[in-house]
């Protein structure tokens, strides 16, 4: 028998599938026992197999039923319902590294297997700000026993949070490791594009779902002391004087089908205030100058900019804008091929400042098509959001929402770091950190999917950069956040 012993948990969702993982598992010497779990009855007999019926493979109370029949010193966990090409050498590289560094998770790179080819599925290290719920850990995920059972202790009655406060739990308490490897092969279970699924958190079936999410994620970083009560006070919005009370940012670069589109809806605004549109055009080839060229021409409050820098990217196109001389008290996104629905847009948001003197707003919008027929899951408006822990909870998703408005005093310090993916996402952040976000709730403008968008669909190797930087991001803000409470809590000793 070997040195280190395998309890499997697999589930029992296509026969097929369930027999053939099972027949692979039997060759594997270090696995032990292995466990089939379903969530529906099953008269299906697998011999030197246990069929365990649970309500939920995500619930509290399928963990207790991981304590309970693991044995062994490890359990190689799947929750996927994924068709796993495993052999034996593989596993005991990962029993390996399991026990040379004390790790209570190990994961691997795969091959994704299609029609019989296998590709290249790499997937990306676990860091601290790694606390979204959609960490994408691959098919197969080694357990320490010993993490698994630390973890009852602090276990709640969780229905669909119950795996992912387990993974809260051991990231606090063992360390979280990833072999950079291709350990395996398995078949994909969601084959959606990326521009499809990055929207599930905000869809509104998922409702009970989030709020679990977000308790679990609560309770987190109380642990790790990155847990901020709720923003007290208010911010002074007339400590400045401004030319315009408010400017449309819009960065842009090879738009030339959209462009014109998104500058007459912010034109069109009727509002009690002077505004002006910033469009930052990032050197584009396709037209788009010409025709900003044009018409800036006939608009007296359109501003072109042609930075002279050349190395910029969307959120350098944002400091270019804020930091404008003519750039309003309050700076207002919109996208360059997205539309603002109508024309109380830009008042609606002003007056919300002035409502809740806070440091940003932030709206909802509805999904369309190019041709601007709506598209599911509809109206994006973030009702996760509270003012109570929306800023806790912001350390969890992957977005917080659109269009963003700044009160320009505040953003110009923080400003933006120049790329061009989570650059909304880190300046957001860093304003819940320490001023009161508002919201509204109506849909404010027409956010166009369309082959065009930098999102539409993306190679795995492109969403793991985008993955990471943002945990990144995350990581940062939690250790900024930790750093905060340290200095709060010195000032109340004293």
């Amino acid at each position: 028998m070997p040195s280190k012993t395998i309890t499997a948990f697999f589930p029992l969702r296509n026969e097929k599938v369930a027999v053939e993982n099972v027949n692979m598992l039997r060759k594997i010497k270090a696995v032990q026992k292995i466990n089939l779990f379903s969530t529906s009855s099953s008269n299906r007999e697998f011999s030197n197999c246990t069929v365990i019926q649970v309500s939920s493979s995500l619930s509290s109370e399928f963990i207790n039923y991981l304590v309970q029949f693991t044995k062994d010193d490890f359990l190689l966990l799947e929750l996927k319902g994924a068709l796993i090409d495993l052999n034996e050498l593989d596993l005991d590289s990962q029993l390996k590294v399991a026990e040379s560094s004390g790790a209570g998770i190990i994961y691997s790179d795969f091959y994704e297997l299609s029609n019989g080819n296998r590709t290249p599925y790499p997937l990306i290290d676990f860091q601290l700000g790694s606390i979204r719920d959609d960490f994408d850990f691959g098919s197969l995920i080694l357990l320490s026993k010993k993490a698994l059972v630390a973890s009852i202790d602090e276990a709640s009655n969780y229905k669909y949070a119950g795996i992912y406060n387990l993974m809260l739990f051991i990231s606090r308490k063992f360390p979280i490791v990833r072999t950079p490897e291709y350990l395996y092969s398995s078949t994909i279970t969601d084959t959606r594009k990326y521009g499809v699924k990055q929207f599930d958190y905000v869809d509104p079936q998922n409702r009970d779902v989030q709020i679990e999410m977000e308790k679990a994620a609560t309770l987190h970083l109380k642990n790790i002391e990155a847990y901020l009560e709720p923003i007290p006070g208010t911010v002074d919005l007339i400590t400045e004087n401004f030319e315009n009370e408010a400017s449309v940012i819009i960065p842009v670069k090879d738009r030339s089908k959209t462009i014109i589109e998104a500058v007459e809806s912010a034109l069109m605004q009727n509002t009690n205030f002077a505004f002006n549109i910033i469009v930052i055009d990032n050197h584009s080839t396709d037209g788009t100058t010409e025709r900003l060229s044009e018409l800036v021409k006939t608009e007296n409050n359109l501003v072109h900019i042609i930075p002279n820098r050349k190395d910029l990217c969307i959120g350098g196109c944002w400091n270019e804008g804020i930091t404008h001389s003519k750039c309003g008290r309050f700076a207002i996104q919109l996208d360059s091929d997205d539309l603002y629905i109508n024309d109380t847009a830009l008042q609606k948001i002003v007056s919300k400042f002035y409502e809740e003197k806070c440091a940003m707003i932030i709206g909802s919008y509805k999904l369309t098509d190019y041709n601007m027929r709506e598209i599911p899951p509809g109206i994006i408006d973030h009702k996760e959001w509270t003012d109570k822990n929306g800023h806790n909870n912001a350390l969890r998703v992957n977005g917080l929402g659109a269009p963003r408005a700044f009160y320009t005093p505040i953003i110009r310090k923080i400003k933006f770091p120049n790329v061009s993916y989570g650059e909304d996402y880190t300046v957001a952040l860093a304003i819940s950190r320490e001023y009161k976000i508002g919201r509204i709730y109506e849909p404010i403008y027409l956010c166009r999917r369309w082959e065009g968008n930098t999102d539409a669909d993306l190679s795995i190797e492109r969403q793991n950069e985008n993955n990471y930087y943002k945990d990144s991001i995350r990581t940062k803000e939690i250790i900024a956040r930790q750093e905060l409470n340290k200095l709060r809590g010195r000032t109340e000793n004293n």
